[in-house]
């Protein structure tokens, strides 16, 4: 297989912009072309200074370096687009808008990242009046990846066969290169949400869930207001058009949705999702809900209680979830996860559990006869999860599966 050296990132917003600054401090890309499809600024420079600095997560060579840092990014040539970053050419395209117009082949361009939220549907056609991911293929593009979950008004149908939804370190080996052109990194909370839910169903303690839900307090994002705004045509969530800086906004996620496409064993669970939006810039929470039946031990207590569930998630944390989860005992406020690197922290000093009993009926096998009365322990877990949404969570991951998708190819 061949080494993909040469990386095309479309759109230069929150996650292709974090895309880029992923692969600025990795060695897998020496060459990244970027497409805008607009002039930016007053020149090329504008791009640069727009690359360099960030309102969260602060300059880009102490991002990438620390302290002691140096910025390491100039304009090479105006006309040609290209600027010299941290020892990596880049080369950025401000002509078109439409994927199929894009000159990926040109530049030999063969994986790009999809990073503008707006082509999703994975079902449209190269030649959409408004554009497709399907676009790129014709532009020079072999693979395409998407970052964010498909969107289409196809609804109940399967995925194209040769479209799929990975995330890193849940199902990432899936991708097969003779088949695959189309690949969802799923989105931040999904991403999140996965790596708390596969410790859960790799032990036998916990497999057998009766239901699930979660709720994400999670931050604004550029789909947001910064003022209230006039709803768009066919909006149906009037809260979204709600000024960002000064609302608690509920809202709703397709998290769970999206779940079962990374997680098909998910399916068998009744999980319910939703969204709560607050006014940070980065850094969001899960809480999940799980209900277990659990087995009444001899000594009183039953299987299934906190410090079995933070034990799950301690040693998930040290074997084969190292690096993508991590479990905290201390006591954590959303600023202290701000580019934090694992796909979700648990906050083991919240994990809750409260069991309760039911009686069960069991019919007699007499006719008229009573039937006995079984008591089945059944217990509720509460689970807190942090993750930064933008960059540690999401981008890191994201970044991790380009990279896979490169060396596949």
């Amino acid at each position: 297989m061949s080494r993909q050296r040469t990386l095309g990132i479309n759109g230069l917003g929150r996650i292709g912009k974090l895309t880029l600054w992923h692969h600025l401090g990795r060695d897998e890309f020496d060459r990244i072309v970027i497409n805008v499809g607009r002039p930016v600024g007053t020149s090329l420079d504008s791009v640069v200074q727009y690359i360099a600095k960030d309102s969260t997560y602060g300059p880009v060579q102490r991002f990438l370096y620390g302290q002691s840092g140096v910025l390491d990014i100039s304009v090479v040539d105006e006309d040609k687009g290209l600027i010299s970053a941290f020892g990596k050419e880049l080369v950025v395209l401000r002509e078109h808008r439409d994927p199929k117009d894009i000159p990926w082949r040109d530049h030999g361009v063969t994986l790009v990242v999809e990073c503008t939220g707006t082509f999703r549907d994975p079902y449209a056609e190269a030649d959409a009046p408004r554009g497709s991911l399907r676009g790129h293929l014709v532009g020079g593009a072999k693979t395409v990846i998407q970052s964010s979950p498909y969107k289409s008004k196809q609804k109940g149908v399967p995925l194209p066969d040769d479209a799929t939804m990975l995330v890193h370190g849940i199902n990432h080996f899936e991708f097969d290169p003779a088949k695959h052109r189309l690949v969802s990194a799923a989105s931040c909370t999904t991403t999140a949400l996965a790596h708390m839910m596969r410790p859960l169903l790799d032990r036998d303690l916990t497999r057998n869930m009766i239901t699930a839900g979660m709720s994400t307090v999670h931050s604004v994002t550029n789909s947001q207001p910064v003022l209230d705004a006039v709803p768009k045509a066919g909006a149906t969530d009037l809260r979204k058009s709600r000024g960002a800086l000064d609302n608690i906004v509920l809202t709703s996620t397709n998290a769970a949705a999206a779940l079962e496409q990374v997680m098909p064993e998910i399916a068998r669970i009744g999980f319910m999702a939703d969204s709560v939006r607050i006014p940070t810039q980065s850094v969001s929470l899960i809480i999940l809900n799980v209900t277990f039946q659990s087995e009444a031990l001899p000594d009183g207590t039953v299987s299934v209680e906190r410090d079995s569930i933070n034990a799950i998630y301690e040693d998930a944390a040290a074997g084969e979830a190292h690096g993508l989860l991590k479990f905290s005992k201390e006591q954590n406020v959303s600023r202290d996860m701000l580019g934090e690197t694992a796909a979700v922290v648990i906050e083991g000093v919240e994990t809750h559990t409260r069991t309760g009993f039911m009686n069960l009926i069991v019919p007699p096998s007499d006719p008229g006869a009573a039937g006995d009365s079984v008591r089945i322990p059944l217990t509720h877990v509460k689970i807190f999860g942090w993750y930064d949404n933008e960059m540690g969570s999401y981008t890191y991951r994201l970044g991790e599966l380009t990279e896979h998708v490169a060396r596949s190819m």
